[in-house]
């Protein structure tokens, strides 16, 4: 498949590691190609950089790995007849641009309302499914915990997008739990805000969650 994930950070190049380790084509979509000459070169001949615009155009598949605060703006730039029909892995965080309090992120959003409802309001053609936002990047691709598969949650309207993204977490080595519609994001995306408090609190970072049941 033809992955296409807007973003230069940890994340994103993380994530376009992973999905070329199975087999897939990546290109990231940056605004300053520069950034990822040295992740292109690493990464070899399945690898490539470019634009949003670009990015959106080449997925088959895209992922959205960009700052919260940006991420409207980012699939703005990308264009929004690129993302039609096609599903988008959501793994941005509604993060404010200010400190934690006591180890706690602080949201711009309200409890009664996500990040990821605002964007699938705001590109209705696309299918939109939150994943990948509840944990760090080193734990992203293949996470080791003695042989116990973590879970990730997942939330979107349309069953055959999550579907998709399930078929990628197996891949990867999650378990997946689907939380249901896009709403189910308002609980989701402040798992990060639970995620990161060991590491603000005491610097302890090599922690998923799992979800057990009888």
């Amino acid at each position: 498949m033809k992955i296409g994930i807007l973003g230069s950070g940890i994340v994103a190049k993380t994530m376009g590691s992973g999905f070329i380790k199975y087999g897939h084509e990546v290109m990231l979509g940056t605004r300053n190609t520069q950034k990822l000459e040295e992740w292109q070169t690493s990464e070899g001949k399945k690898a490539s950089v470019s634009s949003f615009t670009e990015a959106a155009k080449f997925g088959e598949l895209v992922v959205l790995a960009v700052k919260g605060v940006v991420a409207e703006l980012a699939l703005e730039s990308a264009g929004a007849e690129n993302f039609s029909e096609k599903t988008i892995i959501d793994a941005t965080n509604p993060i404010a641009e200010l400190p934690p309090i006591d180890g706690v992120l602080q949201y711009f959003t309200e409890q009664n309302g996500s990040l990821m409802e605002t964007l699938q309001a705001k590109f209705p053609e696309a299918n939109f499914v939150k994943a990948f936002n509840s944990v760090g990047a080193a734990l992203m691709v293949d996470p080791e915990f003695g042989g116990i598969k973590p879970t990730m949650c997942i939330a979107g309207n349309n069953e055959k997008a999550k579907r998709e993204v399930t078929r990628i977490l197996d891949a990867f080595g999650w378990e997946t739990e689907d939380m249901g519609t896009a709403v189910a994001a308002r609980a989701i995306e402040p798992l990060c805000m639970l995620w990161c408090i060991p590491g603000f609190r005491s610097n302890s970072w090599s922690h998923a969650f799992k979800l057990l049941k009888k």
